[in-house]
């Protein structure tokens, strides 16, 4: 038996005008629909360019509620193509309180819910902190039309605790909506390395847990050429085995079927959550275990 779904990634660059990244993104989302797409991702903070590369309170004007405008034009839109839509935006929750959210449309353009960023980084290039409060949400999944998915944002990626959780917690796909990129200083061995890293991290929440991950970057120069993000939007199979992936620098819009019921085969076979011993991982909770 099968579960097949079909998802689409929107690997796009972004300018300083909001009105104009959103209407790129609609675009893009028919694009992936005429294609088949049944669930389009995004990519991380797509109305807007990465603003997180200074500490700067004007940003913080780009923020919206959600639900908000954003998600009622998406709404309407999910409905009209009868696709799942995931949208990471700036949320604006109160005065002063702001979140790096993903929120996730249904097919019949029901607003489900949504996922706030719970890892926060602050690097140079990256000042996150400055910005987003962590997500108070805990881990989420959502129940749509064609899969339960969880969705985790950029920085969570790199942690295997949240993979975890949220495939525990039912998800038969882990989606990443991404703005990560390479200082244009930098030289092609620091390059590879980093981005070989960002896919391998993601390919093993795969493998750990049985599941597809649907990873999406964006591309482009940005920070006055400094920073070239990317790109390398990719799927993974439940084992890690690489089923697309995006080009560095180009636009894509791309639809790739996927078969939900592979994942009780890899995990039949590799039967890694069987054999958890879970009365012995008390120790993750702690910051570092001391030798005293």
């Amino acid at each position: 038996m099968s579960k097949k779904v079909k998802v689409g990634i929107v690997q796009m660059s972004c300018t300083a005008v909001p009105s104009e990244n959103l209407q790129k993104a609609v675009a893009r989302i028919r694009e992936a629909a005429s294609k088949g797409a049944q669930i389009v991702c995004l990519q991380e903070l797509f109305t807007s360019l990465y603003f997180c590369d200074v500490e700067d309170y004007n940003n913080f004007k780009l923020a919206e509620p959600i639900p908000g405008p954003s998600t009622d034009a998406l709404s309407a839109l999910a409905k009209e193509l009868n696709v799942v839509i995931i949208a990471s935006l700036f949320e604006k929750r109160a005065e002063g309180l702001y979140h790096n959210t993903t929120a996730v449309l249904d097919a019949d353009g029901k607003y489900l819910g949504k996922y706030r960023k719970m890892h926060i980084p602050d690097d140079p290039a990256y000042y996150e902190k400055f910005y987003f409060t962590p997500g108070d949400l805990g881990y989420k999944v959502f129940k749509t039309k064609f899969a339960t998915i969880g969705v985790l944002i950029c920085w969570d990626q790199w942690y295997p605790e949240g993979a975890r959780i949220t495939s525990l917690m039912g998800a038969e796909v882990l989606f990443y909506p991404t703005a990560i990129g390479w200082a244009t200083s930098q030289d092609e061995a620091t390059n590879s390395e980093q981005y070989n890293a960002w896919q391998t991290i993601q390919r093993s929440h795969s493998v750990a847990n049985g599941v597809h991950v649907v990873s999406v970057n964006r591309v482009g120069f940005e920070q006055n050429g400094a920073m070239k993000f990317w790109g390398g939007s990719f799927i993974s199979n439940p084992f890690g085995r690489i089923l697309y992936l995006a080009p560095h620098e180009d636009e894509v819009v791309h639809v790739q079927e996927i078969d939900l019921k592979q994942t009780d085969n890899y995990r039949t076979h590799w039967p890694f959550m069987r054999d958890r011993r879970i009365d012995s991982y008390q120790p993750i909770t702690k910051r570092y275990i001391d030798e005293d």
